[in-house]
C-alpha cells in the first residue's frame, strides 16, 4: 500500500516490487527542480500573513500558522501531481499551488509517531537538495539518526562491498526527486519512506508523505525543527535545538 491509495495507518513496502520501473530519475544534487516555485526562498521571502492555507480552520496547529507561512511551508509549484491534489488546498493567481498547511502540521505529527519506534541510529535521513542538507543533518544529530546528504552514492544500502554502506530500517528523504537513489534503494531492501513532498511530486514509492515546500530553506528548516522535537517527545526525551540551528545562520 502506498501513499497515493489510502491514508497511511500502517506501512506497506510492497511498493518495491516495482521499485525499477516506478522510481523517479535523480535530479543533480545541486541543482534546483525546473519546475520549481521562484529560486529557493524567493517564493516565501515576502509571504502573505492572510492567506487561506488551513483546510481544517480548527486545527490546533504544532505552532501559530503565522509562523508556517513565514517560512513559507505552504508554497508549492506551479505543478500538480494527482498524488498530490489532496494536500492543496488552492492555488493562488499566480498560478503557485497553495498545500494545506494543517494537513502537514497532522503529517509532522503521524512521522514523528513512527519515527519514534525505531532505534535512533536505524533512522537513516537524506538531502541531495542544497538547502535541505543543513536541516537534515541537525535533525540526525537531534534525534540520534545517520544523515547522508549531498550525492547518495549507489550501493550504499545495496552493495555490502561498498565501504560506507549501511542497513537503516527506515528512511527519511528531503525530496523524492533529488533523493530518488536512496528511495530506490529503500524500496529495493523493503524498508519504508517518508518523504517532504511538494505539490509536484509522486508518491508511488513513499510509505508516508509530508506536505510541505521542500526546495525553501526555512521551510525545510521549519519541518525538519518540528520532526525532530516532535520523535524526542513521544520517546519521552527534551527537545535539545533551537528553530535557528536549523535554520543554520538564514
Amino acid at each position: 500500500m502506498t501513499e497515493n491509495e489510502t491514508e497511511p495507518e500502517g506501512l506497506d513496502t510492497a511498493a518495491a516490487d516495482s521499485a525499477d520501473e516506478t522510481a523517479e530519475p535523480a535530479a543533480p544534487a545541486d541543482d534546483p527542480d525546473p519546475d520549481a516555485q521562484p529560486p529557493e526562498d524567493e517564493a516565501a521571502s515576502e509571504p502573505n500573513l492572510d492567506e487561506d492555507v488551513l483546510g481544517d480552520e480548527e486545527a490546533d496547529l504544532l505552532i501559530p500558522v503565522d509562523e508556517y507561512l513565514g517560512a513559507g511551508v505552504h508554497i508549492g509549484t506551479q505543478q500538480k501531481t494527482e498524488d498530490m491534489e489532496r494536500f492543496i488546498h488552492r492555488v493562488r493567481t499566480d498560478g503557485l499551488y497553495v498545500l494545506d498547511v494543517s494537513m502537514t502540521d497532522q503529517r509532522i505529527r503521524t512521522a514523528a509517531n513512527l519515527l519514534a519506534d525505531y532505534d535512533p541510529s536505524q533512522i537513516l535521513v537524506t538531502s541531495s537538495r542544497q538547502y535541505g542538507r543543513h536541516p537534515a543533518e541537525t535533525f540526525a544529530d537531534a534525534v540520534g539518526a545517520r544523515a547522508r546528504t549531498g550525492r547518495f552514492i549507489p550501493g550504499t544500502l545495496t552493495n555490502p562491498k561498498y565501504e560506507d554502506y549501511i542497513e537503516p530500517d527506515i528512511l527519511v528523504v528531503t525530496d523524492p526527486i533529488g533523493d530518488a537513489q536512496a528511495v530506490k534503494e529503500a524500496i529495493t531492501v523493503g524498508i519504508p519512506v517518508v518523504a517532504m513532498c511538494d505539490s509536484n511530486n509522486t508518491t508511488n514509492n513513499v510509505d508516508l508523505v509530508i506536505p510541505t515546500n521542500n526546495k525553501g530553506r526555512k521551510a525545510l528548516a521549519v519541518v525538519y525543527w518540528l520532526l525532530a522535537n516532535e520523535t524526542l517527545d513521544r520517546r519521552g526525551a527534551t527537545p535539545n535545538r533551537s528553530l535557528e540551528e536549523f535554520e543554520g545562520g538564514i
